[in-house]
């Protein structure tokens, strides 16, 4: 497995795989809908990282960096593929999003998790993620998520 940046011939298959999740599905994510949100994230320089398995997208990262909220990144989607999990991919993902997060100068990293969904909240526990707050209804209505969130120290600056 390999982990590379994400491209225009990437998309028909993130898209795809977002089709697939069945937790996407309760966001009432289309293929249709998810092509055009990852166009949108490309020509935005929003940070998409794919799992690659030979030539067969099996995982993804999507990340946004900002100013905002005192540098923060804000992990939007990581998603394996059904049945991938528990192998390593998200993990590899994570990684390399926080890396990249750190390097574009983000001292902090923040994601919502579908309230309902342990593993994944155990998942960035595990990971250095502390939890925030509950939003119920955030994002869809009937859904509540919780808000976790990482920092990392400010850069060391060399004395001149």
């Amino acid at each position: 497995m390999r982990i590379v940046s994400a491209t225009r011939a990437h998309v028909p298959a993130i898209a795809a795989l977002m089709a697939a999740s069945p937790l996407l599905r309760r966001y009432e994510v289309t293929a249709r809908g998810a092509r055009a949100s990852l166009s949108e994230a490309l020509r935005a320089d929003d940070v998409v990282l794919v799992a690659l398995d030979g030539h067969a997208v099996v995982g993804l990262a999507w990340s946004i960096t900002t100013r905002a909220l005192d540098r923060a990144a804000y992990l939007r989607l990581l998603l394996v593929g059904e049945g991938l999990q528990s192998r390593g991919i998200g993990a590899a993902l994570l990684a390399e999003t926080e890396r990249a997060a750190r390097t574009a100068g983000c001292r902090h990293a923040v994601l919502l998790v579908t309230a309902t969904n342990r593993r994944a909240r155990a998942f960035y526990a595990g990971h250095g993620y502390r939890l925030v707050a509950h939003l119920p209804g955030f994002v869809r209505p009937g859904i509540a998520e919780s808000l976790y969130m990482k920092s990392w120290p400010a850069p060391r600056r060399r004395p001149k």
